[in-house]
């Protein structure tokens, strides 16, 4: 199948109701969208945009990704979306990586991707720009048959290396996630609205399709990101809003409330990063009972676990606090286990990596055999994260094997930032670790050997990364500390800068 198939089946049989918003405004019905995004895999089309062919997104949010997303895989391509945060080398590498030939951007970033494009990339498309009208007025082009294994998103995800991997999506990975969510997380009806506050490049456009499948409305905010006043006025005009949120995201919905209506807000799914208990329960007292926790990754897309809304709710529960630190139970088209070094499962109660199989696991990273094949041992996704289960079927998450640094909902690889600092020639060795921060859930620390200045590291660091992923504080010591192998021991860093940093 191909999931373009639910526009086109929209536009057939619903092409009056509205579709996408910005702000306050209707700014396509379904009739409209199908007539556009088919129009525009026409222009694809003859661009020389294939079957199969990759065609890469880099834009912030606004009302023409959702066109732009769909038309490739109505010509049959794969979407390769980018976040916009990122570094223009990061961009590059994502281009280069995907092979992609065809790239839309927001209009503002065109320098940005071209000055680092690759000689593969042909053809630059600002949204909303003259390129982007004339590919518009093309033909029509018929929906195009797709298998249900045929690539459908390329989403980009680093690992302990920092070098990002292209997690291959399918057409059958992302319906399996779309009807898992319809299921499980928020039962979506035609008229409900899903309002685009976190970057539509990841969860919350992942969460597009169940939206289009029911015939819902797609709301872009006219900042094109998250302020909590303008995500409280634009609930407050369309009512029955579901919206995907970083933890972060919702301490600062809970700080921002002020004379916000949170009875218009269906659902706020969380995810991304811990949330903790105390957070969940502040949240669940402003907000009320529209919560509901998911836990994924881009290998299994936002689909290993879930805490409903009614069991986030459900304080009379006798377990109710143990419940808001878990991340729920397994979503029930996916196995889940809890298991040792040797990938044997281990009882309740005791901690090991969790594992994962099922029709939304990735079938491997692009053009990475050996990675795909150490991720995906067994037949099973090796996720790198560690957790238990308890007695009820609970998972609760107990560490990240991978060291990831989860900030403001975004993950950061301290290997990526070390790799950076290290091109100073004062230094000699960097470790970079998480510190935990009431805002944004985890700052970037980096623990360093030798001379230099923070300004220097910074600029280093803006030339090669993205901004968010800079160290907010640099530590300068003699020596890191060290098992007899010689191997940075990251966990009794963590320990000696919780004492220096003090409580939080």
């Amino acid at each position: 199948m191909n999931i373009a198939g639910w526009l086109a089946g929209a536009g057939r049989s619903d092409p009056s109701l509205p579709a996408v918003g910005h702000g306050t405004r209707v700014v396509a019905t379904y009739g409209q969208l199908a007539e556009a995004t088919a129009r525009l895999a026409g222009g694809l089309a003859g661009l020389g945009v294939r079957p199969g062919d990759r065609v890469a997104i880099i834009a912030k949010n606004e009302p023409d990704y959702v066109a732009a997303l769909h038309a490739v895989w109505w010509a049959g391509a794969a979407a390769v979306p980018v976040n916009a945060k990122l570094h223009p080398h990061e961009f590059a590498y994502a281009l280069e990586n995907s092979g992609a030939a065809v790239a839309f951007v927001s209009e503002g970033l065109e320098t940005a991707v071209a000055a680092t494009a690759p000689a593969g990339l042909k053809h630059l498309v600002p949204l909303g720009g003259a390129l982007h009208a004339r590919l518009g007025a093309s033909e029509p082009l018929d929906l195009v048959e797709r298998a249900d294994d045929a690539l459908a998103w390329l989403f980009y995800t680093s690992g302990t290396t920092g070098r990002p991997k292209g997690a291959m999506l399918s057409h059958g990975n992302l319906s399996a996630m779309t009807h898992a969510y319809l299921a499980e997380v928020d039962p979506t009806a035609p008229g409900d609205r899903l309002l685009h506050a976190a970057p539509m490049s990841h969860g919350s456009g992942l969460y597009m399709m169940a939206h289009v499948v029911r015939r819902a409305v797609n709301v872009v905010p006219e900042s094109g990101g998250f302020e909590p006043d303008e995500l409280y006025a634009l609930a407050a005009h369309w009512r029955r809003v579901s919206l995907f949120a970083a933890p972060t995201m919702v301490k600062r919905m809970v700080g921002g409330l002020g004379s916000g209506d949170p009875t218009a807000l269906r659902t706020v799914v969380y995810g991304g990063g811990p949330m903790y208990a105390a957070d969940a329960v502040e949240a669940l007292d402003a907000l009320g009972p529209c919560l509901a926790q998911i836990y994924g990754q881009g290998e299994t897309p936002m689909t290993i676990s879930t805490l409903r809304r009614d069991m986030v709710a459900d304080r009379d529960h006798p377990d109710w606090l143990a419940r808001l630190a878990s991340v729920g139970q397994p979503f029930g088209i996916v196995e889940v286990r809890v298991a040792d070094a040797g990938d044997v499962p281990l009882p309740v109660g005791e901690t090991g990596e969790v594992l994962v199989r099922g029709p939304t696991v990735m079938s491997g990273y692009w053009d990475n055999p050996d990675a795909s094949m150490r991720t995906l041992a067994g037949g099973w996704l090796h996720t790198g994260d560690q957790g238990a289960f308890a007695a009820d079927g609970l998972l609760t998450l107990k560490d990240r094997s991978k060291d990831v640094i989860i900030s403001g909902g975004s993950n950061i690889y301290p290997r990526e930032v070390e790799e950076v600092l290290l091109r100073h020639p004062g230094l000699t060795e960097v470790s970079v670790i998480g510190r935990a921060d009431p805002e944004w859930g985890e700052i970037v620390v980096a623990y360093a050997v030798g001379a230099a200045t923070p300004e220097a590291l910074d600029a280093l660091c803006l030339d090669h990364i993205a901004r968010f992923k800079r160290p907010k504080h640099y530590v300068f010591v003699e020596a890191l500390p060290k098992n007899n192998y010689g191997k940075i021991l990251k966990t009794d860093l963590r320990a000696l800068d919780r004492k220096m940093a003090g409580p939080q």
